[in-house]
């Protein structure tokens, strides 16, 4: 297969189309603007639905109608547009209808800047919306992970029926890196959505697509049924990738964009006889907790790296539980991290722990 140089944004679009993606309802906001413009010019090619609705939340109630149906369906937007979705996100979490979601993030809080950031961490992974519900959540670190993750987020979300989020950044949307596209999915193999609403059929009874369970009962028992799919998801998705972790007294914490940053500054400190590495979560939900168990007996430290005031170190403390010390270093407001800088913090946290042992 050949290798093609494309934009970020229009990477996630081709790779949605290739996926058997044929409905995307969406509504433009900078800096993942190209996505929407990508898509509305390949869907009548094979076939599908471009719309842009009239605003986020209109956009992210026909995404759970046209998944009820059975569709493939994807949406994207950026920080402040994810937000107004978050409420219909919670009732297709709720109904249990596959979707996937791209999340561009840009600085915030309100309107923010258009610049890249990872300050949506949490409205990803702890449930933007209300109630127990949890997104698949993925972290993809260059285009040609951004593509290969959108590729499959479209099965994850219909092996579990629940909605995925692709996690990128302003910078990862806009940059251009040269990736393999994965073969276009023939949609007559996809396997049959027996649950969903396309009429009664040949079925004894006519399916529903529904969140509410006014008996508590019944809504008790819906929710433990979602805790056991999602406990499921822990077990078979988490994914997470290292770097020199075989030999590292030290080790980053890093996902995306930040990632690729680390490994610059991991580069710069081992020519200077330092043994550090990185752990890379790709699955930010959820989160690789047992990689950090296997790592405590040999490391002294770790330093979480983010372009947040400190969003997913709170996870790598829990992961960590106090068994070895834990440093934060963050930039925000769509400032990026410089990889001198980052190798700098890694030193004090080094000489810190060192000093405390």
């Amino acid at each position: 297969m050949s290798k093609e140089l494309v934009k970020g944004n229009e990477a996630v679009g081709e790779a949605a189309i290739r996926a058997g993606c044929r409905y995307f309802f969406g509504y433009p906001i900078t800096p993942q603007n190209e996505i929407p413009e990508y898509i509305s010019a390949r869907m009548p090619e094979v076939d599908g639905v471009f719309l842009q609705a009239e605003s986020e939340v209109a956009a992210i109630n026909m995404v759970y109608g046209a998944g009820g149906a059975g569709g493939r369906i994807m949406t994207s937007s950026s920080s402040p547009g994810i937000s107004l979705k978050q409420e219909g996100i919670s009732y297709i979490a709720g109904a249990e209808v596959p979707c996937v979601i791209v999340n561009m993030i840009r600085g915030g809080p309100g309107l923010g800047t258009i610049q890249p950031a990872q300050s949506d961490y949490f409205q990803a992974t702890k449930g933007g919306g209300h109630g127990d519900y949890r997104m698949i959540v993925l972290g993809p670190s260059n285009l040609q992970e951004l593509v290969d993750l959108t590729y499959e987020a479209f099965d994850l979300a219909d092996r579990y029926r629940n909605p995925v989020m692709v996690l990128g950044d302003g910078v990862m949307g806009q940059m251009m890196e040269p990736v393999v596209f994965p073969e276009m999915r023939d949609l007559d193999e996809l396997p049959e959505k027996e649950w969903a609403t396309t009429g009664r059929g040949q079925r004894d009874e006519t399916n529903l697509i529904n969140s509410l369970y006014l008996d508590p009962q019944d809504s008790y028992e819906h929710n433990m049924r979602l805790a056991d799919k999602y406990a499921r998801i822990k077990e078979n998705e988490t994914r997470f990738k290292t770097l020199h972790a075989d030999d590292a007294e030290y080790m980053f914490v890093a996902y995306g964009t930040v990632a690729r940053i680390v490994r610059k500054a991991i580069e710069s400190l081992r020519e200077e006889g330092h043994r550090v590495g990185l752990l890379r979560p790709i699955t930010l939900w959820p989160f690789p907790d047992e990689a950090f168990e296997q790592l405590v007996e040999q490391v002294k430290g770790f330093l979480t790296v983010e372009m947040s005031t400190g969003q997913m170190f709170e996870d790598v403390r829990l992961a960590l539980n106090g068994a070895v010390p834990a440093e934060f270093y963050g930039t925000t407001g769509g400032i990026m991290p410089d990889y001198r800088d980052v190798a700098e913090q890694m030193k004090k946290t080094m000489d810190k722990v060192g000093d405390a042992s």
